[in-house]
């Protein structure tokens, strides 16, 4: 009883020291750490004991030290999500959400991740932001189909002494889906409005996927907002397999409002495909990315949002007046592109095509890595975008100092 005591209050304690943070939330969640149990209940920003019986929405279990560190704020839960040592099964967006207020105090540390909701033109935005207020900001964005979560090592690393937002996309994750083409404009006013409502006038953009597309769109149109670009397998626009643009087009994304199946099996072997090596990801991890879209896809606007996004990334234009490939010559930022030798999505072999477009710019092939090298090869990865950062710093861009031990 002591043990289940000490994690109760500690529950109640955190989450109502930020209880605005979870305001629109209704949800039972069940904490575990292998002899305790407890579920609680929040509900519009109050947050409630259940009996052990209660179904969770979302379950959260690590070992009795880490749990407890991560609720009290001492230890950031995405740091031990990415160790392994916490297990989520459930709704991530709102364990996530938890995270944030867990770690929202002027004690913890700059780099735990916090979590928010904004106000992003028409789009309500659900986004985490780390490290230092007043450092050099880099805004990560994530790929179709998946959510911040996607971009977690990431965050993780450069949060040391990087401002690092990540938000969810509109019609992704926990962020609205609003009636729109999804197209690479679409989104592209989305994050100025984004930028605006955070209070962020330049920066660097990271992007995997649909999130490097959406990044290149935004230094094409608003180049000042835009410092340096880094480009994890961007979706570019086909270059070949275009005799099927008249039909995709007149497909309707609105069909995909209708229930269509999608179990967590089935996304688990989409997932795998994007890895060289699957292996390398733990089962943990599948589980819980799996689990994620399966809870956003079970929602109709959120289906149609997925669709039309897909739909739209085949129907970029790649040769026309306004196409991608003579439009991305004109780019004016920096910029990094990164590419996987075994990406089943996103060829390397656009690597030449950047090459040609953009001789002055940065492109790498990662051996043996697939679409997320974020998280199938991370110390590299992250290796590639430190040096491209520190780059920046020595052409104008600044960048904070890490304090000693940082």
């Amino acid at each position: 009883m002591p043990r289940r005591k000490t994690l109760v209050d500690a529950v109640r304690r955190r989450a109502a020291t930020d209880a605005a943070g979870l305001a629109d939330v209704d949800a039972v969640v069940h904490f575990s750490d292998g002899t305790t149990e407890v579920s609680i209940r929040i509900a519009h920003g109050t947050v409630h004991v259940l009996p052990e019986s209660a179904v969770p929405t979302t379950r959260i279990s690590a070992d009795p030290k880490t749990l407890l560190n991560v609720v009290e704020g001492k230890e950031s839960g995405v740091a031990a999500f990415l160790d392994g040592r916490l297990k989520v099964d459930g709704d991530l967006s709102l364990s996530l959400r938890l995270d944030g207020v867990f770690a929202a105090s002027d004690e913890r540390p700059a780099r735990f991740p916090r979590s928010a909701m904004v106000q992003a033109g028409r789009t309500r935005t659900f986004h985490l932001e780390a490290g230092p207020a007043d450092a050099p900001p880099v805004v990560l964005l994530h790929g179709l189909g998946a959510t911040n979560a996607s971009l977690l090592p990431t965050l993780w690393d450069l949060a040391a002494d990087y401002r690092v937002l990540a938000p969810d996309l509109p019609g992704h994750g926990a962020s609205a889906a609003p009636y729109g083409a999804y197209d690479a404009r679409f989104f592209a006013r989305w994050l100025a409005a984004y930028l605006d409502a955070v209070g962020v006038e330049t920066c660097v953009l990271l992007g995997n996927s649909l999130g490097g597309r959406v990044a290149l769109e935004v230094a094409l149109l608003e180049p000042t907002r835009v410092s340096g670009l880094i480009l994890l397998a961007p979706a570019v626009a086909f270059r070949r397999l275009r005799q099927f643009v008249p039909v995709v087009r007149l497909a309707r994304s609105e069909a995909a409002a209708l229930p269509l199946p999608m179990t967590r099996g089935m996304a688990r072997v989409t997932l795998r495909r994007m890895f060289s090596q699957p292996a390398r990801l733990t089962a943990q991890s599948y589980d819980a990315a799996a689990g994620e879209f399966v809870r956003v896809y079970k929602r109709a606007a959120y289906r149609v949002a997925f669709f039309s996004s897909l739909k739209q990334i085949y129907l970029d234009d790649a040769f026309g007046e306004e196409g991608f490939w003579r439009r991305l010559p004109s780019l004016a930022p920096p910029a990094l592109f990164l590419w996987g030798d075994r990406d089943r999505l996103v060829p390397s072999g656009f690597a030449r095509h950047v090459a040609a477009a953009l001789p002055a710019a940065r492109s790498v092939v990662l051996p043996d890595c697939g679409h997320v090298p974020q998280f199938e090869h991370p110390d590299r990865t992250h290796q590639e975008v430190r040096a491209f950062l520190r780059e920046l710093a020595g052409t104008g861009t600044s960048r904070r100092t890490p304090a000693p031990g940082a």
